[in-house]
């Protein structure tokens, strides 16, 4: 008689949601039921803070303007996540950006960006900031400032990954189980590591297949974060833009990064701090160095820095 063959101790699947790729790897547990927990997860994230859904629970908060607006925990923790970026990077990465956003035409799923061709009418106009947004969490409400709209898109989607990935582990709830939940830029881990640690390929594009050239780190655990104006770009006329709006201006960040990876304890810290680093323009490489996060800068010419012991590919087996 033949014994079963064992199941692989790594699997992954990919699939789409949220607008972009999404890549689950499981070490010592179930795939089938770690992607059910991830794509439950990610459909709740989708309803709750999606700018881009007309059923969304952020599209109707922002449709009723007057004082207090009892909202779902989801939401609470998102919004309360983002303000914490905000008021922790000094602005740099705001959620009221949501009016610039869609004055610089994102204002629709990515991928049918690139189908518009007409001119578009680019004008500064003041981000609310964080400031003119009031959670109450003894409510379970919260009250935005007149023509306040937010943009959780950045942190949001970090959250969303260090979420799935604890969701898809307890899933599993096989002891030595681990998880790897990867949202295009936004990577989180969540139990045990395969030996030698989980191997990601660092890209300015989180569409490239894992086994493209580049460059390769292992980490035991965490999360890893990339921000870049090189992906998420389109064009309007004789304009090209980007998704990473400066606070203070409104408009696309100028910055000398083009992409900034960070490791850090969870998939929302690296993500803050990659996205500050590249809005801050000038000020971001000495500002990342003192959070002491290992990090990887690619300046606009490419050259390539490397921060508070980011590992050497050339050291990784």
């Amino acid at each position: 008689m033949i014994a079963p063959a064992e199941a692989p101790r790594i699997q992954s699947v990919s699939w789409r949601a949220l607008g972009t790729g999404v890549r689950v790897v499981v070490h010592d547990g179930e795939l089938g039921t770690a992607r059910a927990a991830v794509d439950a997860l990610l459909d709740r994230v989708d309803r709750t803070y999606s700018r881009f859904r007309p059923d969304s629970e952020l599209v109707a908060l922002h449709a009723r303007r007057a004082g207090f607006v009892p909202i779902s925990p989801l939401l609470a923790d998102a919004i309360e996540i983002a303000l914490r970026a905000a008021e922790q990077t000094e602005g740099a990465v705001d959620p009221t950006v949501g009016r610039a956003m869609r004055a610089i035409g994102y204002d629709a799923d990515f991928a049918t960006l690139g189908a518009r061709s007409g001119p578009i009418q680019l004008h500064l106009e003041p981000i609310p900031g964080w400031q003119a947004v009031e959670l109450s969490r003894v409510l379970g409400a919260v009250r935005l400032r007149p023509g306040v709209e937010l943009d959780l898109g950045s942190t949001g989607k970090a959250y969303a990954a260090d979420l799935a990935a604890a969701a898809a582990l307890a899933a599993i709830d096989r002891p030595g189980a681990g998880i790897l939940v990867s949202l295009g830029g936004d990577i989180a881990t969540a139990g045990n590591a395969p030996d030698g640690g989980w191997r990601i390929l660092v890209a300015e594009d989180s569409e490239v297949p894992v086994d493209a050239d580049g460059e390769t780190i292992a980490i035991p655990g965490g999360a890893i974060a990339t921000s870049s104006t090189t992906v998420r770009r389109w064009r309007r006329a004789d304009r090209e833009l980007h998704h990473l709006v400066d606070p203070r201006t409104g408009m696309p960040a100028i910055s000398p990064w083009r992409t900034v990876t960070v490791v850090a304890e969870t998939c929302v810290r690296a993500n803050t701090e990659a996205t500050a680093a590249i809005v801050r323009g000038g000020s971001g490489l000495e500002r990342l160095a003192a959070t002491g996060l290992p990090a990887r800068l690619v300046a606009t010419d490419g050259r390539v820095v490397r921060l508070n012991g980011w590992p050497d590919p050339e050291l990784v087996p």
